[in-house]
């Protein structure tokens, strides 16, 4: 009898190689292809014998090597691409057969592909894998979406290949249609966030006590064996220490300060405007990007902005030292707690019921923003799921109220020497918004109020109100409301639509 694959892969570039060979390495015989065929021959060539792979030229022969019900990842470029690859495979495959694209998907792209595949009896999963190359071959934290029914047959598989920690598969379902590339997007905006506060903590050490990148990188060094332990952490010493072979300098003091972004940023930021959830820390560290790459901006602020500081003083670079890493860490909490309200924010909206403390386990091995206290994010959702803010947990209000005198010192100094450091203190800024007892959004509603005639609510009383500014000042109940002087309006005053 022919062999048949377990499950298949199409789209052989770096990561769709190494999902390919982490199948293959398992035990899994794979079904592999690529548009075109060098690509599939140079995975054989290279690691055939890593494992049992069928290869096929063309898409249909593909399909035809897969056992049923076919389960097919496609790893290509989002956008059009993926869906002309998904229209192909979907007129070869047959009803209860699942396509899994597992790249940077849009989420409403992979809610729309869904229910399109639906409809003709196939399961669309859009999961998310992050790790990079290293963790695409060695164990990913796997996010898959859809339909349960299809992860009761591809779960198995993806469990398989991921990361594990105390053998704990970092896989797991996350929900219907969109939410394993939703959940992989915000993961995404933390690792934005996580990446800007790194590069601020070390843009304060070097400023502040003169460190070279290679002494810097023994301090991050030295952070990785402790609290702040992370992946990200980790590399950032290796970057640090890395000279230029060409220029004999540190390899950070030559590399151009404009970074990059795919658009996973800017996606986390733009549906959390949507939803109405502050992540302040994943927006500045987007924007901090974006400015970093406003070329004519720099230059024509460098010419013209004065800075109005004076010499910075570091009397204790030690001291000093140790401030900036309890701002890191305080910082990195506000962070992921941020992103961790707007999953619970979209799956309440979207009806996805994602289970934010299953999200922290699978999020500790194997993805870029794997981290120590991650364990901790996990037992605080252990402890009540329905935990309306992680900064509130009682392990959490314990080691940020260990950071904030540190924390505090860090954003005024910096603030006062000129040093931007805007994930740091918009991390602050949120942390105190968010326990103040009274906030001054009350002159903002009294304002648009005043211009727009959009009502407001009182401490006192239930309902929303409405003040009659350019008239004689008295007050409007409507929708439920009263007045405190109810002789003068007999009858309620329905407000007009906002204007503006």
């Amino acid at each position: 009898m022919e062999q048949r694959a377990e499950i298949g892969v199409t789209g052989l570039a770096v990561m769709g190689r190494n999902l390919a060979r982490n199948f293959a390495r398992h035990g899994h015989v794979v079904a592999i292809h690529n548009r075109t065929y060098a690509k599939t021959q140079a995975l054989l060539d290279e690691a055939g014998d890593e494992g049992t792979f069928i290869a096929s030229e063309s898409m249909a022969d593909f399909v035809a090597t897969l056992e049923r019900p076919r389960k097919v990842i496609i790893m290509v470029k989002a956008g059009p691409g993926t869906d002309a690859v998904i229209e192909e495979l979907a007129g070869l495959l047959e009803e209860g057969d699942i396509i899994v694209d597992a790249g940077n998907a849009h989420f409403p792209d992979t809610v729309r592909r869904e229910k399109e595949l639906a409809e003709r009896g196939l399961h669309f999963v859009g999961s998310g894998v992050s790790g990079g190359e290293e963790g695409a071959l060695n164990g990913p934290s796997i996010m898959p979406g859809g339909s349960r029914e299809s992860y009761e047959s591809l779960g198995p598989l993806l469990e398989d290949i991921s990361a594990k920690v105390d053998g704990v598969p970092c896989c797991t379902y996350v929900g219907p249609d969109g939410a394993g590339h939703f959940v992989k997007m915000v993961h995404n905006g933390i690792e934005y966030a996580d990446m800007q506060l790194i590069a601020e903590a070390y843009d304060l050490i070097r400023r502040g006590t003169g460190k070279s990148p290679a002494e810097i990188a023994a301090i991050f060094r030295e952070w990785n064996s402790g609290e702040l332990e992370s992946f990200l952490i980790e590399i950032t010493a290796e970057v640090l220490a890395q000279d230029d072979a060409r220029t004999g300098k540190a390899l950070v003091d030559v590399i151009l300060d404009q970074a990059e972004q795919k658009g996973t940023g800017r996606w986390t930021v733009q549906n959390a405007l949507d939803l109405g959830v502050p992540i302040t820390g994943i927006a500045e560290a987007t924007f901090a990007r974006a400015l970093s790459g406003g070329v004519p901006q720099r230059e024509a602020a460098r010419a013209a902005l004065p800075a109005g500081t004076v010499e910075w003083h570091v009397d204790d670079p030690d001291a000093f030292v140790e401030d900036v890493r309890r701002a890191l860490y305080a910082s990195k909490v506000v962070a992921y707690s941020q992103g961790f309200d707007q999953i619970a924010a979209a799956s309440q909206e979207y009806g996805w019921g994602v289970d934010r403390g299953a999200m922290a386990r699978i999020w500790r091995g194997g993805c870029i923003i794997r981290a120590r206290f991650l364990n901790r994010i996990t037992e605080a959702y252990e402890r009540d799921e329905q935990l309306p803010l992680l900064l509130a947990d009682d392990f959490f209000v314990d080691v940020v109220s260990q950071c904030l005198e540190a924390w505090r010192r860090v954003v005024a100094g910096a603030a006062q020497n000129g040093i931007p450091t805007p994930a740091f203190s918009s991390s602050l800024a949120y942390y105190d918004g968010v326990r103040a007892d009274r906030l001054p959004a009350a002159l903002i509603q009294g304002l648009r109020d005043f211009f727009g005639a959009h009502t407001y609510r009182r401490t006192d009383a239930d309902g929303t109100f409405h003040t009659e500014w350019g008239a004689d000042r008295s007050e409007t109940a409507v929708d439920g409301g009263f007045t405190e002087d109810k002789s003068a309006h007999t009858d309620e005053k329905k407000v007009d639509q906002p204007i503006s």
